[in-house]
């Protein structure tokens, strides 16, 4: 990142502290009072000692005990104003920032999250994030009440003795020069380290994820060994960025000894400065050491928070999904149809699907089947536009679903995946989520008894007050496909996709279902995917897909008549009814 880049970084963070600009100028003058009094206490070291010590003043005995206090107290009022101030400041620009990140998450494309790593994510919304708030406060703190310390005393060595104050004032081309060298070097660890952050987060992340398959299979060891290699990676990094921090920590202090040994030489060798105005001098300049030391240590808190705002607002400017659709959408009759629809996610690796053209009748039941790789997954999901076809397009009611607002179209869609989701919240909240959330308990109960969960919602301590676990841990697998169906069911959209939306269900189980929604189906536009080709048997047609092509379409009896690919996986399934070989559906 070049100094240019990152003063556009950090002018765009700086956009999200102005919105809080009264309590920042309250912090600010906070911070010029606790800055202002450093200045004040050594201006009071002249006549505190020529006065209260070598001319024994009784009005320097006296009030200069009571003034230093009050000096204090002031100190601390305006430290408070400042520190608490930028806090205050710094927190609301967290919580702007996550806000937004989270909303935008929210919008973002399906291909961002099939190549992000949510570890990673996970780590932008926490690590880098605080990064943020330590460079737009604890770094605005210390430039600016370090910076106008610095000026108030070179203003009090100044006039004291301006050949001294010049002679020290060499310390400040050489201090320019190291936070100009460190800066890159701290820039370039903290951009490795958000990243080993993010690995961190994964490794862990996966391993809490997938702790049944790491008992089962003895992983233990190799998680552990992952876990420990991003681990050190991190530590290593942070060990550097704490040696450069202290390098130039030592560097700057050794250039102020220096500078400090040359002025006490040369001031002893001047009859005209008083005992009072030496120290008040010594005083001034050792109070502004300090204060230089951590204007460079900023540099790393710095470069860390611009290393983090150009990963956050790398995210920020993803493009969210497109929409671009003009048309709203009330009702639908239902008729889907694919034209030639082509999708290829890399172009290295081909097409997945290749030139698909065919129709699903409005108010009928269609089962798409095929091998595992076929396209299945990806046909359906351009129906709802989690992705968009790379070519031909897919039409509803004979207009193309891009001409059709987004929101307004998903409203159409009910979807019940392969993979179910659920929230760590009542069974009544996972049911009614979303644009169901103001559903009667009524109508929750009558689409979870045609999902045919009541009957373990009942058993349960709190009903469907039940809170289900992070992702429904609590629930069998089957448990928590009948609430997916459930879900879908209540939305009672006119378009109905189902995923291997009973591939966790017993052979009982799934029978219940399917006599419950047989009638639902049929009312409705219904597209299964099935590994199971004993689901699909009474479907209005079947799609038989292999390698990213359409290469069968009829009714379940008439394709095991014609005896092709599909009538092949008929046999395969059932060749041994005792030991089935269900057909994948991924």
């Amino acid at each position: 990142m070049t100094a240019e880049s990152s003063t556009a970084v950090y002018r765009r963070l700086l956009r999200y502290v102005t919105p809080y600009w009264p309590v920042l100028i309250i912090a600010s003058l906070g911070m010029a009072i606790d800055a202002a009094t450093q200045a004040a206490f050594a201006f009071m070291m002249k006549p505190m000692l020529d006065g209260g010590f070598v001319d024994q003043d009784p009005f320097v005995i006296k009030w200069f005990p009571v003034m230093i206090i009050v000096m204090f107290l002031i100190r601390g009022a305006g430290g408070f104003m400042g520190m608490y101030g930028l806090a205050w400041v710094g927190r609301k620009v967290i919580r702007d920032l996550r806000e937004q990140m989270f909303n935008h998450l929210l919008r973002l494309p399906s291909s961002y999250y099939d190549n992000a790593s949510s570890g990673h994510i996970i780590s932008m919304f926490t690590y880098n994030v605080e990064q943020l708030a330590q460079a737009s406060s604890t770094a605005i703190t210390v430039a600016i009440r370090d910076g106008l310390t610095i000026v108030f005393l070179v203003a009090l060595m100044l006039y004291h003795s301006p050949s001294l104050t010049l002679t020290m004032l060499i310390l400040a081309p050489a201090v320019a020069i190291i936070v100009r060298v460190i800066s890159k070097r701290f820039r370039a660890i903290s951009t490795r380290i958000q990243a080993s952050m993010g690995d961190v987060t994964h490794v862990t992340e996966e391993a809490v994820e997938g702790h049944k398959v790491v008992k089962t299979f003895g992983g233990q060891a190799y998680e552990a060994q992952h876990f420990d290699k991003a681990n050190e990676a991190n530590r290593q990094l942070n060990m550097k960025m704490m040696a450069t921090n202290a390098v130039s920590s030592g560097v700057v202090q050794l250039a102020g000894s220096l500078v400090l040994a040359l002025v006490i030489y040369l001031a002893t060798r001047d009859p005209d400065i008083t005992v009072g105005t030496f120290m008040s001098f010594i005083a001034a300049m050792m109070m502004m050491l300090p204060a230089m030391k951590r204007l460079t240590g900023i540099a790393a808190t710095l470069q860390r928070g611009i290393a983090a705002a150009d990963s956050v607002f790398e995210l920020l400017d993803i493009t969210e999904e497109t929409d671009e659709g003009k048309i709203s959408l009330d009702e639908v009759d239902g008729l889907l149809e694919f034209r030639n629809v082509t999708k290829v996610y890399d172009p290295e690796k081909g097409p997945v699907l290749k030139n698909i053209s065919f129709q699903v009748p409005p108010g009928k039941v269609t089962a798409i089947v095929g091998r595992s790789g076929s396209g299945k997954s990806t046909l359906i999901s351009l129906i709802p536009r989690f992705y968009d076809p790379t070519e031909g397009a897919v039409c509803l009611d004979d207009r193309d679903v891009r001409e059709y607002k987004l929101a307004d179209l998903r409203s159409q869609i009910s979807l019940v995946s392969q993979d179910i989701t659920l929230f760590n919240d009542t069974i009544r909240r996972n049911i009614a989520y979303g644009d169901l959330a103001d559903a009667s308990d009524d109508d929750i109960i009558r689409a979870a008894q045609a999902a045919y969960a009541m009957e373990f919602i009942e058993r349960m301590p709190d009903g469907l007050d039940t809170l289900v676990g992070e992702n429904g841990v609590l629930l069998s697998g089957g448990q928590r496909q009948r609430l997916a169906i459930a879900r879908a069911l209540l939305r009672d959209s006119p378009i109905l996709i189902m995923d291997e939306a009973t591939s966790s269900l017993d052979t009982e189980a799934e029978k219940v279902i399917r006599e419950a929604t047989d009638e639902l189906m049929r009312q409705r536009t219904t597209i299964i995917i099935a590994h199971r080709l004993s689901t699909v048997e009474n479907a209005d047609q079947v799609v038989v897909m292999d390698n990213g092509e359409v290469v069968e379409i009829g009714t379940h009896q008439k394709l095991l008549d014609k005896g092709g690919l599909y009538a092949a996986l008929y046999r395969m399934q059932f060749r041994d009814e005792s030991e089935p070989a269900p057909v994948d559906a991924h």
